[in-house]
């Protein structure tokens, strides 16, 4: 048989290809209604809301964490550092009992060596304090003052046994220019310190000393700065007073005594006063500057007689006309029994006339 002789085959159409995904077009040809449309697109943005809140509140819910911790930490550090400052102020108070007792160079020596072990102990405390960020400069002047007291009271131990030696001037003067280490701590704690935690606590809405705030010291190291006077120092350590240096201005100088006074009662010359020996009296004795000049370093002493025991003071400066009262508290308790207890201002340079500088009084302790 011929090959153009074969009968035509009808053709078949091929088959189409299933699309990918395969399963069933949905009705409508895969095409979501406008209504279908636009609720799936308001879930999308229920969805994102709720996804924005949910972070909004886990971001404030560090932040607020993240606050917290640091006011406590803010409000720590202020407690603590009030409470050290107050420990260290009393250190002070401690020091100058001990220097203004006149108990003897040793004695006073060994107190003084405490208190530089307590301030040593306060430097070191300071320095192990946890500093907010906020705080870092109020840490670094508290270090400073506190380093400051430390040194100072160091020194000041250093020079006592040579200060009550007869030959102890320059050491006096020594110890004065150590006490105005001390006042410098003061300034250092007061001005510097001190106004930068509570600026601190202040940004924060915290209001130190107040019922719901923390304490910010307000306290003082040196409470008398006469102690930064060598005439002063020598005064309370019952040491030799340094010599003033110059001569004397042109005029008179001088002091009159005028009176004595304890226990409330002026004391009277020409009768028998009585006082308690214990614990040891305390004398205000008022005098006047009778002279054309002002004077410095005025020392006005106290002494019982055939004993030891005395006191003296020092009245910073005074001036032509004006009437003074000063405290002198004696060393010690003096022994019971009659005494002759004399006060006197001593002279001042350029001072001629000293007969009205002093006054006894019989006095009977019991």
């Amino acid at each position: 048989m011929s090959f153009f002789d074969e009968a035509d085959e009808p053709l078949t159409e091929p088959r189409r290809r299933r699309p990918p995904g395969g399963g069933r077009r949905p009705p409508g040809g895969g095409r979501r209604s406008p209504s279908e449309q636009q609720q799936y697109l308001v879930r999308r943005v229920l969805a994102g809301a709720v996804l924005v809140v949910v972070v909004v509140v886990i971001a404030l819910g560090i932040h607020s964490c993240e606050v917290s911790q640091r006011n406590t930490a803010l409000r720590d550090y202020a407690t603590s550092v009030a409470s050290l400052v107050a420990r260290s102020d009393q250190t002070g108070k401690t020091l100058f009992n001990d220097l203004s007792q006149g108990n003897g160079a040793i004695a006073i020596q060994t107190s003084v060596n405490q208190r530089r072990l307590d301030a040593a102990s306060q430097l070191k405390q300071a320095k192990g304090l946890s500093a907010p960020d906020e705080m870092k400069s109020a840490q670094s002047n508290l270090v400073l003052a506190l380093q400051f007291r430390r040194d100072a009271i160091g020194n000041i131990g250093a020079n006592i046994q040579r200060a009550l030696s007869k030959s102890g001037a320059e050491a006096v003067t020594a110890i004065a220019g150590e006490m105005g280490r001390l006042y410098a701590s003061d300034v250092l704690y007061k001005d510097y310190a001190s106004p930068a935690i509570a600026g601190a606590l202040n940004s924060v809405g915290i209001h130190p000393n107040e019922p719901n705030g923390p304490p910010i010291s307000g306290g003082q190291f040196v409470q008398n700065i006469s102690w930064l006077t060598p005439t002063f120092v020598a005064a309370k350590l019952g040491a030799a007073i340094p010599a003033a240096r110059g001569k004397p201005a042109a005029g008179t100088h001088g002091h009159m005594l005028a009176s004595c006074a304890a226990n409330g009662a002026t004391l009277a010359a020409g009768a028998t006063n009585t006082l308690t020996a214990n614990p040891p009296p305390t004398f205000s004795c008022t005098f006047s500057n009778t002279g054309q000049n002002n004077e410095s370093g005025v020392v006005v002493k106290v002494e019982v007689s055939g004993t030891s025991v005395k006191g003296q003071t020092v009245q910073p400066q005074t001036m032509p006309g004006h009437q003074y009262t000063v405290q002198v508290t004696l060393n010690s308790a003096p022994p019971t029994g009659s005494h002759t207890v004399t006060a006197t201002v001593e002279a001042v340079p350029g001072e001629t006339v000293t007969s009205n500088n002093t006054l006894s009084y019989p006095v009977t302790f019991h």
